[in-house]
């Protein structure tokens, strides 16, 4: 695939992040033997990956905005183009040795997401799109999966932890889901559940509260690889609402149904 000088500015950020990474990874990997454990040292590696990419894209174009999780937002001489980064998404996966976590990397042109990049690089996975060019893992194009059944589906969600969410709302989603679908899987990464409906390895994805980095790049990401994305009302004010349901036309709508039943 051809990509455009400004995708391979977000690729080159994001395996330059990756690599380091992947090496604290196999450091946290050995704390995990530790009594102090391996909190601390995780913050760093993320502050670190984040301290890589804002070197790399502030350098490659130096008047764009930026909106990062660590440092939120930092503003540019150009307010026409943002920058939407998590440097480590799968915080909790990383911290536990489980190799599922990405770099997730999102451009935003007048508000609208024009390029984005997921990166694990645990596995050396790299998704890229552009709007109106398509969806990629390494250099493979996407496409959702065509399955039109939620009972033949298989549906990933984001499952809200301690301090976090509306455990008894969401119970109750999780019930009305799992009695209609075929299969449930949580990852515990935003970015990657929304590239895996992009490479059709599952059909369906739905998650709150989430931040504008957790899902700008998937969002494209799935809408390249010919998928739906919207917030829960069925509407574009994920953002706004902090939630996601995305999936092909058939299963995406299915979803959005199922997901307002009442117990």
């Amino acid at each position: 695939m051809a990509r455009s000088a400004i995708l391979n500015v977000m690729v080159q950020a994001a395996m330059k992040a990756g690599r380091s990474l992947a090496r604290d990874f196999g450091e946290v990997q050995n704390l995990q033997v530790s009594l102090k454990g391996p909190g601390d040292y995780v913050s760093q590696a993320d502050k670190k990956a984040e301290d890589i990419i804002f070197s790399e894209l502030r350098r490659a174009r130096p008047d764009y905005s930026f909106l990062m999780e660590e440092r939120g937002a930092v503003e540019g001489a150009d307010s026409q183009h943002r920058w939407v980064v998590d440097p480590l998404d799968g915080t909790t996966n990383f911290l536990h040795g489980i190799p599922v976590f990405a770099v997730s990397i999102a451009l935003e042109r007048q508000g609208q997401v024009v390029a984005g990049v997921i990166y694990n690089p645990a596995t050396d996975e790299l998704f890229t799109a552009e709007r109106g060019g398509g969806a990629f893992l390494n250099d493979r194009r996407l496409r959702v999966a065509a399955r039109s059944k939620l009972s033949d589906a298989v549906i990933t969600h984001g499952m809200p932890h301690l301090g976090r969410g509306k455990h008894g709302h969401y119970l109750i989603e999780l019930r009305n889901v799992m009695g209609e679908a075929a299969g449930m899987r949580a990852f515990g990464a935003a970015s990657l559940e929304l590239a895996s409906v992009a490479a059709g390895r599952v059909d369906g994805y739905w998650d709150e509260p989430l931040a504008p980095w957790d899902m700008a790049a998937g969002i494209l990401m799935v809408r390249e690889a010919g998928g739906f994305v919207s917030d829960k009302n069925g509407q574009q004010d994920m953002y706004e609402l902090k939630n996601i349901v995305a999936g092909n036309e058939v299963i995406q709508g299915q979803l959005l149904r199922t997901l307002k039943k009442p117990v």
